[in-house]
């Protein structure tokens, strides 16, 4: 019976499910891409070597680098937390 209902409702509700499951992958991107440490790493390191440059200012490098640090530690915070379930 439940495949008549979804076969009935495919026109209404097909679109629909198509649309919900892209936004699922989107974040699921997104979220991958905020929580990687790698690429949180890469960002401090790439960072500092714009500071040793002087293409920013120190004000600038440490309110970014706080920001990454406070992102990496988020990620590290989740990663405990996954481990424990």
């Amino acid at each position: 019976m439940g495949f008549l209902i979804d076969l009935l409702t495919f026109p209404v509700m097909g679109p629909i499910k198509g649309v919900v499951w892209i936004a699922e992958k989107v974040a699921e991107q997104a979220d991958m891409e905020m929580y990687d440490e790698d690429k949180v790493r890469g960002q401090l390191m790439e960072l500092e070597l714009r500071y040793d440059m002087e293409e920013i200012s120190e004000e600038e490098y440490l309110a970014t680098e706080e920001a990454l640090l406070e992102r990496l530690r988020v990620i590290r915070e989740r990663q405990a937390a996954e481990r424990e379930t």
